[in-house]
This record gives C-alpha cells, structure tokens and sequence, in this order.
C-alpha cells in the first residue's frame, strides 16, 4: 500500500483536464455541401457512450449532420452555458444543474431523463488490496480524492460519507469525474469514488470497483434538453429523442449505465 509519506504531494502537479472531443463526419454533405452541426455538451461520465451515441447518430439520421461533443464536469458545464457557450443539447448527470439551466432559461423544457448511475469506491489496478471498503477511507495514511463539490460526483460521495458516519478527508477535490479516475489509475490516489460506469464501461482504465454498503448508494438520473438558443433545434431535439431510442439505449446499457 503507498502511503501518504511515501506519494509526497505528487497530486499537487497533476493539471486540470477539461475533455472537449469534437468529431464527425468532416467530409461535407451528400450534396457537397457543409454537414449541419449539432454541438452537445455532456457530463464527462457520459465520455465513452456519448461518443459510441454520436456515431450511431450522424449514420442513421437522413440528413448530414456533424455532431460535436464537449465534455466536461456538469458544473463546469452550466457555468460555460450560463456565460453564453454555444451549445444545441445539454445533458448534465444530475436534474439539479438541469433545473438551474431551465430557470435560467437556458435549455427548453421539459428535460429528457434517459440513464441513471451511482457510485463505487475504485482502486487502483495494481494495489486492489490497499482498500477493502469505505471504512479504509479513514486511514490518515492514505490519499483520497473526490469530485468537486457542486459537481453531481461529488456532492453524492459528500452524502454518501455524511451517511456513513465516518471520518474521511479528500486530500484533492476533481472538477470532474473522468480526472479523479486518471489520478486513481496512475496510482497517484489510493482511493477515489466514482460512478459504476467509470469501472464498468469500458473507460480504458487499471482500476478496480468496490460497491458501497446498499443503504449508502444513491441513483443520480441524466437528463438532457435542447438548448433555448439553438439554431439547429430540429436537429437537436431530434438528438434529445434519440437517447430513448432501444439503439442508444442499448449503448447506454453496454457502458454500465441504468435505465432511466
């Protein structure tokens, strides 16, 4: 088990990574013109299934369309809307920043909820016995992070050890869920929690997921809506709809998600 003593603060030196993937077709229209573009922002837990959503959506709607995702922490993501980001869809991993946009009369209503989620405790790979279980997180000589307060991730695991009753300490608090990850998987965090489909989907990683006891997990829903400015709003509520689809349902479920 590496300890505190032994990591120094080498979390300190790990950069702030806000994901933004922008792909699609980028070959022009069947008409030789330029495809329509339909710009989502999605909460970084969405990262592998929104990517797997939006191929599957640029080949099977009839017009050509470039959907570009932008990825970040739900959080991060209202605060870029709220200061006028461009975006067509929103989805966010939590109702709560949903229902911000909405009174802010950012997005349209009602809102979609498409995929449910909850969180585990995950380890790195290589040291799957350094943590048993959440009680471990109370172990001064371990380093612990957690998503961000205000960031769906983190206020769950806030409640989450509220609930538990345990003494736990965050030595680095993520903006969002996908850098806590890398730094559990570089070994950089002895423990971090994070959502099932983090250690389940198919995110790439050397890590391992331990559940929480059942009284402490708690479902968060995703919602997604079309943003009110949107200048594509056919396409985007088109894009809104898909997500319930059994085609993009099946992605969801693939990459660990619940059913909404």
């Amino acid at each position: 088990m590496t300890t505190r003593r032994a990591r120094g603060r080498r979390w300190l030196a790990a950069a702030f990574v806000t994901a933004v993937v922008a792909a699609g077709c980028g070959g022009g229209g069947r008409d030789g013109g330029s495809p329509r573009v339909v710009r989502v922002s999605a909460a970084a837990s969405l990262t592998d299934a929104m990517g797997d959503i939006e191929r599957l959506f640029e080949e099977t709607v009839t017009d050509d369309v470039d959907v570009q995702v932008n990825l970040a922490g739900s959080a991060t993501i209202r605060a870029q809307l709220l200061e006028g980001a461009p975006a067509d869809v929103v989805a966010t991993a939590n109702p709560a920043i949903m229902d911000d946009l909405v009174a802010a009369g950012i997005v349209d209503e009602p809102a979609t909820t498409f995929a449910t989620n909850h969180l585990v405790l995950a380890v790195p790979g290589g040291e799957p016995d350094a943590v048993t279980g959440l009680a471990d997180l109370a172990d001064p000589d371990l380093f612990v992070g957690l998503c961000a307060t205000g960031v769906p991730c983190g206020d769950l695991a806030d409640a989450a050890i509220a609930a538990s009753g345990l003494d736990i300490t965050a030595d680095t608090r993520e903006p969002d869920v996908r850098s806590l990850l890398a730094k559990v998987a570089a070994g950089e965090l002895d423990a971090g929690l994070v959502y099932s489909t983090d250690v389940t989907g198919g995110s790439g990683v050397d890590v391992v997921g331990i559940a929480l006891p059942p009284e402490l997990v708690a479902i968060t829903s995703y919602p997604a809506a079309t943003v009110a400015s949107s200048s594509n709003g056919d396409l985007a509520n088109r894009f809104v709809d898909f997500l319930t689809m059994p085609s993009a349902r099946r992605i969801l479920s693939d990459h660990g998600f619940g059913p909404p």
